[in-house]
């Protein structure tokens, strides 16, 4: 990256709220957010959000894409990845004490046997999505994986919707719990392999950063208990919500772990996110 352009890219990022724009549309990366989504999460005014995108748009480090009626925002990982280069290399000469906040474990090791990945899905309540994720990962993952998940702010037990769609597809309820994303996050917490978003108001939730650096990935569905109607359109919503994770599950169970680099397997954990997004988050 040339100086110019980095100075501009650091500039645009030195204002607090641009800042917050781009740490947003990067825990949704490689996924756009639309205006209204970024403004809720973040509690911005619609004009104020625009300028911000706009300076963002205009430092190369965010691209729009129209999709129907709306515009959807993503980060520029490319621009990101030159802009990450030319701190760290350029300016840093890549000295070694320089860079131990990006020295990370990237755990590259075959998933067999006792080299179980512990996996972590989070949601808001932590009473559907997620508790369908890790009762799925747990029984399709043939023992290679350790399921995990929390929620934001999670609810007091899980929906019982979703317990009647876990029994009715052959799942065990045993362990499974509401309970908040601290609990990974503390002293003696298990390190987190892998750490998935599946619905759009946990994404935008701010989070430290996991220990060990986990390969993550935002599968966001929509939130079956906020469903209204009759009984039966409920129970409609989870069964549909059951089986669109049902589907990313049984793809990432699959991946090969044991061949693939760090880049690798998150370029295709991205894809499982895309795919089921052209697909009408089904």
């Amino acid at each position: 990256m040339e100086s110019n352009s980095a100075a501009l890219a650091f500039s645009t990022l030195g204002h607090p709220g641009r800042l917050a724009v781009f740490r947003l549309l990067m825990r949704f990366a490689p996924q756009g957010v639309r205006p209204t989504e970024i403004a809720a999460a973040l509690g911005l005014r619609p004009n104020t959000l625009s300028h911000h995108l706009a300076d963002l748009v205009a430092a190369g480090l965010v691209q729009v894409n129209r999709q129907g009626r709306s515009l959807f925002y993503t980060t520029d990982l490319h621009t990101t990845d030159a802009l990450i280069g030319y701190l760290a290399l350029d300016v840093g000469r890549a000295r070694p004490d320089l860079m131990t906040a990006i020295r990370v474990s990237t755990k590259e090791r075959p998933v067999t046997g006792d080299a179980a990945y512990n996996v972590l899905f989070i949601c808001s309540g932590n009473s559907a999505r997620s508790i369908f994720a890790e009762a799925l990962l747990r029984d399709l993952g043939g023992g290679r994986f350790v399921a995990h998940s929390g929620g934001t702010r999670p609810g007091a037990q899980v929906n019982p919707h979703a317990l009647e769609v876990l029994a009715r597809n052959g799942h065990s309820a045993a362990g499974l719990r509401s309970k908040h994303i601290s609990e990974f996050q503390g002293k003696g917490a298990p390190v987190m392999d892998f750490v998935f978003t599946v619905c759009d108001t946990a994404a935008a939730e701010e989070c430290p950063p996991w220990p060990g650096q986990p390969i993550t990935g935002h599968w966001g569905l929509p939130d079956p208990v906020k469903v209204v109607g009759t009984e039966a359109e409920k129970a409609l919503a989870f069964a549909q919500t059951y089986g669109a994770m049902r589907r990313r599950i049984a793809v990432f169970a699959e991946l090969p772990f044991g061949t693939l680099d760090r880049l690798a397997l998150q370029s295709r954990i991205d894809g499982i996110g895309a795919d089921a997004l052209a697909l009408g988050k089904g």
